[in-house]
């Protein structure tokens, strides 16, 4: 190249990263915003999962877009999370659709219902089966627009201060259990109670409650169950794979820069991995813990799960004679499950069932 035509191309290239520059910084607006957890700090990874969001959503804009996150009553009470993203008070909240079945029960289905999905299964149909598309067409209504943000997966059936063996065991039991769960459970005979996080220990210790559902391990293990309440129960079969969701303003979100909405959903979903992985991670070692602490681990038995199912299906077909969001929901839900299911003795469920068998022989 001739020094005259490398000048000409220099001052080219000067000129373009001079209009460039100020093209990218457009585009790049500064952004604050905040968001209102359902969960307090202490459960690090539920609220984690917030923390890790806002974080890759920061690190992906250079700083750009800022989401500061607040644990549960730092801005409103935990309950109030959708609410204050509805009604513009925040942004956005982190919380769980069900925590707000009475505004409507249709909020359950796409978090978890009784005998409902897994946590892979739940992930499957939000992203892959429908479910996000009805979803939001649904939680538009509410001013919002939701995106997956985290995973317990299967969850506990909980904590009970005497042994369960049959149905019959459950009539009059005090139990702290809520929304749709709740509903399942008073038709076999149990009496659901309405406690915060922080009311149950208390109230297991003082006998005002019989039994507690919470997470699972790792979590319970946190808030002490297990000193006040000898007898741990499998499977929580109300939450199979609840499923966990940022609730973004929906003004906000249609006011943000495309590229900004691509970052924000992106950081959600590594989000939405990063507490399943860790609760994979976490609850092994916290239920060895437990049993070798003294706790008494016991299986829920058929006759108990069998009553539950027939409750739950009659509960669904009450609620849809009456509630035509709830019955799209729970129609597609199902349906999404029963070909899941199906995918599932066939593979999955095999392998998984022989690697149980052999653990002890590896």
């Amino acid at each position: 190249m001739k020094r005259r035509d490398f000048l000409r191309a220099s001052a080219a290239g000067a000129t373009a990263a001079a209009v460039a520059s100020p093209a990218i910084a457009q585009s790049m607006p500064e952004i604050k915003w905040r968001m209102t957890s359902s969960f307090p700090k202490s459960l690090d990874t539920l609220f984690g999962a917030g923390e890790v969001m806002a974080k890759q959503v920061a690190e992906m804009t250079d700083n750009k877009f800022q989401i500061q996150v607040f644990a549960a009553g730092e801005v409103v009470p935990g309950l109030q999370a959708l609410d204050a993203a509805s009604n513009g008070t925040v942004e956005m909240g982190h919380s769980v659709a069900y925590y707000y079945v009475g505004k409507d029960p249709t909020f359950a289905v796409y978090s978890c219902v009784p005998f409902g999905l897994n946590a892979r299964m739940q992930n499957s149909w939000w992203y892959q089966g429908g479910g996000e598309q009805l979803g939001n067409a649904f939680f538009k209504k509410y001013n919002v627009i939701a995106h997956p943000c985290g995973n317990t997966n299967t969850q506990m059936g909980g904590w009970f201060r005497k042994e369960i063996k049959t149905l019959a065991d459950l009539h009059g039991l005090k139990m702290r259990i809520g929304g749709i769960a709740g509903q399942v459970m008073a038709k076999v005979g149990v009496v659901p109670q309405q406690l915060a996080g922080s009311d149950i220990y208390p109230a297991l210790e003082k006998g005002t409650i019989d039994a507690a559902e919470w997470v699972g391990p790792y979590d319970d293990e946190k808030l002490g169950f297990n000193k006040v309440a000898p007898y741990y129960y499998y499977p929580g079969f109300w939450e199979g794979g609840p499923m966990i969701h940022t609730f973004t303003n929906l003004d906000k979100w249609n006011a943000l820069p495309k590229h900004y909405q691509a970052i924000l959903a992106n950081a959600t979903t590594n989000a939405n991995t990063y507490m399943a992985a860790r609760y994979d991670l976490q609850n092994p070692e916290a239920l060895k813990r437990l049993v070798a602490g003294g706790v008494h681990l016991r299986p829920f038995s058929n006759e108990i799960l069998e009553a539950c199912l027939k409750a739950t299906n009659e509960l669904w077909t009450d609620i849809s004679a009456k509630n035509a969001n709830f019955k799209t929901a729970i129609d597609a839900m199902q349906a999404y499950r029963g070909d899941e299911y199906l995918w599932w003795q066939v593979a999955e469920y095999t392998f998984d069932s022989f690697q149980i068998r052999s653990r002890t022989r590896s």
